[in-house]
């Protein structure tokens, strides 16, 4: 049984790791710096270390798809990101895309159920 929960896991942590592009690109058409990032995806249900988000911030700002700058004017110095224009194009596709393959996994469930 334990062999089965940990195979269990890993398979749900390998679906995760699958949206979390789609879902931070989804939150980031207005700035906001990591912390608040984790609270605004784990408020709607989504979980991310922030171990796993911020190397993906900085992978997606490398890809074109976010934009950064540094406000110090705080009691510290947070990094915000937000969303480029290309990013814009790229999540648009993307969503077309997921809505596309979830469709088409309702149907295959649907189907396993009737």
């Amino acid at each position: 049984m334990g062999d089965e929960k940990d195979l269990l896991a890993g398979l749900v942590l390998e679906l995760r790791r699958g949206t979390l592009v789609l879902s931070v690109l989804s939150q980031m058409a207005e700035e906001k710096y990591g912390y608040a990032l984790v609270q605004s995806l784990e408020k709607k249900g989504v979980e991310i270390d922030p171990n796993t988000l911020y190397p993906l911030l900085r992978r997606l700002e490398k890809q074109g798809l976010l934009e950064s700058r540094w406000d110090t004017g705080g009691s510290k110095p947070r990094k915000y990101y937000r969303r480029t224009a290309v990013g814009t194009e790229i999540y648009l596709e993307l969503k077309k895309q997921w809505r596309q393959m979830a469709g088409g996994m309702d149907a295959l469930m649907e189907e396993d159920e009737g």
